[in-house]
């Protein structure tokens, strides 16, 4: 074991910013295989088709990244305030700074070069939404939190406002221990979603869910969840906003790159309605809106405006 290294690690990731780091050595995740299958066989993948792919190395990174011995997870706080302007579109918290995906990649390259500082010898990869890697439930075996019910990975210090990125390696690592679930009886998420995606405890039918419909559904919105988007565009936060342990821990983070950018927060119903290619590409550069595109953010922004 490399007790000092994993120390170092762990001290590394919490001054580039991280609000979480830990640790899990790789095994194959036979559990997380027989939910996936019987997800993708129930279809709530929806037009994810990319979630069909390479299962296997879902399962066993050692098939994804050659001698893979541990996993770092972490994660980073993304948590902010409630928009004081009532006049407006709702967007997910997390989309409101830069594309987290630069973020976390940077910051994960960057205590990669330190690993390599220390030990030249050794390999290693950051993901971040980037290859089949089943980010959740490394969370969970290493510490970082449980999956919740409402299927986000939630901690108790700091409730599930958080965005993760792994790094694999080829060298053993202190593990930390696996996180219990403490979800108890609670079904607050569960009542609350307004399309019932949330089909039962740890379940999402993503053809149902706000977050997936507008940010990576590409067909016409379906015509039976009108009036259920309340007034979201980008992602949804409606089930992370009731989970208790949010409404108990979650504190604002205070990382730069993440900071809304005041032309986004000021922006009216008017303003988004009206919004051209132009004025969509200077606002959105580098942000997660970007990635969707002004034509579904559009189409998103229409359907709300039909149910009124």
């Amino acid at each position: 074991m490399n007790s000092e290294l994993t120390q170092i690690i762990k001290r590394e990731a919490q001054k580039l910013g991280f609000s979480f780091c830990s640790i899990s050595r790789v095994v194959s995740l036979n559990n997380e295989e027989i939910h996936l299958k019987k997800w993708l066989e129930n279809k709530y993948h929806g037009e994810m088709l990319f979630m069909e792919n390479h299962q296997e190395k879902r399962i066993d990174p050692k098939l994804l990244f050659d001698n893979a011995k541990s996993v770092i997870s972490v994660g980073l706080n993304y948590f902010i305030k409630e928009i004081n302007n009532k006049d407006t579109y709702k967007i997910a918290k997390f989309a409101y700074g830069k594309d987290y995906h630069y973020i976390i990649k940077d910051r994960l390259s960057k205590l990669i070069d330190l690993i390599k500082e220390i030990n030249p010898d050794v390999n290693a990869r950051a993901f971040v939404d980037s290859a089949p890697v089943m980010d959740k439930a490394w969370a969970q075996r290493s510490g970082i939190g449980w999956i919740g019910k409402n299927t986000c990975v939630i901690n108790k210090k700091s409730g599930s406002f958080f965005l993760l990125g792994e790094i694999i390696t080829d060298i053993e690592l202190e593990s930390d221990q696996e996180e219990k679930d403490h979800c108890g009886n609670c079904s607050k998420c569960i009542d609350i979603c307004p399309t019932n995606a949330l089909i039962a405890p740890h379940v999402l039918d993503a053809r149902k869910c706000i977050s997936y419909l507008t940010i990576e559904y590409k067909k016409d919105l379906p015509n039976d969840l009108k009036d259920k988007f309340n007034n979201y565009i980008f992602g949804c936060d409606i089930c992370q906003d009731v989970c208790p342990w949010n409404i108990k821990s979650a504190v604002p983070h205070n990382d730069a790159e993440l900071m809304p950018d005041e032309r986004l927060v000021n922006l009216t119903k008017e303003d988004w309605e009206n919004l051209s290619p132009k004025q969509f590409k200077d606002i959105f550069k580098n942000t997660c809106l970007e990635r969707t595109g002004y034509k579904r953010i559009m189409r998103n922004i229409n359907h709300i405006r039909s149910t009124i």
